[in-house]
């Protein structure tokens, strides 16, 4: 499988950018998935459901599947959060791409996001797992570059690149072995 990352900053368009990728992956006959990086707690269930009631009574996992849908949600009771590494590790191996939002301090090859309006300083000069950076604004990058510049209006462009560089994507976790 083939991962990617995609960091910046809040307000970046990182979300957006993702979803603008994943329909034109999906064009070239691709399963993509997606890893997305939640901040504390955060809940999918809904209190009165019963796998919410499932959950409250201690359940370590409740697995939830239809004939369209499958979720597994597990209560974690280490104090650590997850590594990305240990999140790929949940996929299907079957999956031709996965798109990891967040997870900026990750060891994954990433395409930053920025957006000079946003005001945030950009992760490429001192990130060595950047491999391009999508922008709306390249002229107002604030330090010069020869990783590849992407529209981050161009999302089919985007996937043009990542498919003509696919190689350098293809995951190798050393993280856990």
């Amino acid at each position: 499988m083939k991962v990617v990352g995609f960091a910046g900053f809040s307000g970046a368009g990182k979300t957006t950018l993702v979803e603008r990728l994943i329909p034109e992956l999906c064009l070239q006959g691709l399963r993509v998935s997606v890893v997305k990086h939640a901040h504390h707690s955060f809940d999918i269930d809904h209190p009165g459901k019963d796998s919410y009631r499932h959950r409250q009574a201690g359940a370590y996992e409740v697995l939830i599947a239809s004939d369209q849908r499958l979720a597994l949600m597990r209560e974690l009771t280490q104090s650590r959060p997850l590594t990305v590494h240990e999140m790929l590790g949940e996929l299907d191996e079957g999956v031709d791409w996965v798109l990891v939002e967040g997870y900026k301090q990750s060891d994954l090859p990433k395409v930053e996001v920025w957006r000079s309006a946003n005001g945030k300083p950009v992760r490429y000069p001192e990130d060595a797992c950047v491999v391009a950076i999508a922008t709306d604004s390249p002229s107002a990058l604030p330090h010069s570059t020869a990783l590849p510049v992407l529209d981050l209006a161009r999302p089919d462009d985007i996937v043009a690149w990542l498919l003509a560089h696919q190689d350098q994507f293809e995951y190798r976790c050393e993280a856990l072995t």
